[in-house]
């Protein structure tokens, strides 16, 4: 029983990271049909955010907190920017945006590696992340715990955010039918923009996540883009709750699969199963329903 209790948990906390990485994935992809293969690097963008805050604010205790909104404007501008030049000419060309963001990541990676070098660069945990907390039996670490608050948090406000503004159900009218919204009065346009500029931010706030479970490093991107895809697939596109899913059901499966077999083997086991789902359902969890007339 502590065995499945302590997988759990650590899967969890595998899937909380993956969940802030597909939010932004889920939301583009959804809304723009765009497969943007670069959105690891804004992940890695927010991480060396966290880094560069560290080495400018020596209180730890601080600095993390304060990273957080820092790497949201930092990879939202990627993002945004990404958008203007490149990805707002290839709207509706998914295989033409994949082979061109890839392009994009291999970019920033290497410009990334030349920034900071090549070797990996490493984020102190605030003191008040230290230690564990006692949770039906099992001693969660607090660093964890914090990675699950925090998508959970952004969690919530995207929901929000959807639900009860104005830019919100403009995105949603967007996502439904982007024709009809455009004749109603909304900007599709910046509609588009702004989306893109939350969807990689959040993968800016992951990154800062996923400085507290691993080094920070150029490529570190590459090791997530996929399975937050996998995420964003089997959970539906543009479906939030199926992402919100699709995560926890990956982490914690990966997290037990690695502690029956090996790490390889799970990765390997983990795809295979996530591929027999889409056989049997290929619109994942979760159909996008749409009022479009075509």
């Amino acid at each position: 029983m502590d065995v499945v209790i302590s997988q759990a948990f650590t899967g969890a906390s595998y899937g909380a990271a993956l969940l802030l990485i597909a939010l932004g994935l889920s939301l583009t992809f959804g809304q723009m049909g765009v497969i943007n293969m670069a959105h690891g690097e804004f992940l890695m963008a927010g991480a060396y955010s966290a880094y560069l805050t560290q080495k400018l604010v020596t209180n730890a205790d601080f600095s993390l907190v304060l990273a957080i909104p820092i790497a949201f404007c930092v990879a939202g501008l990627l993002g945004l920017l990404l958008e203007v030049l490149v990805i707002s000419r290839m709207y509706h060309r998914a295989l033409d945006t994949l082979l061109v963001t890839f392009g994009v990541s291999l970019v920033l990676q290497q410009a990334a590696k030349d920034l900071f070098g090549a070797q990996a660069k490493a984020v102190e945990a605030p003191g008040w992340l230290d230690g564990q907390i006692p949770v039906l039996g099992y001693r969660y670490p607090l660093s964890q715990m914090f990675i699950l608050v925090l998508a959970i948090a952004c969690l919530a406000g995207m929901a929000a955010l959807l639900k009860y503004t104005g830019f919100g159900r403009q995105i949603r009218a967007t996502v439904q039918n982007r024709d009809l919204a455009e004749t109603v009065g909304v900007s599709t346009r910046r509609i588009d923009r702004l989306t893109f500029f939350i969807g990689s931010g959040l993968a800016g706030v992951a990154g800062v996540a996923v400085t507290l479970i691993t080094a920070t490093e150029s490529t570190m991107g590459s090791e997530y883009i996929i399975w937050a895809f996998l995420v964003v697939v089997a959970g539906g596109i543009g479906q939030i709750k199926g992402a919100v899913i699709a995560a926890f059901g990956l982490g914690i499966m990966r997290a037990f699969l690695t502690y029956w077999t090996d790490g390889s083997m799970a990765v390997v086991l983990t795809f295979l199963i996530v591929v027999a789902f889409l056989q049997l359902r290929p619109q994942g969890l979760f159909a996008v329903r749409t009022r479009s007339l075509a």
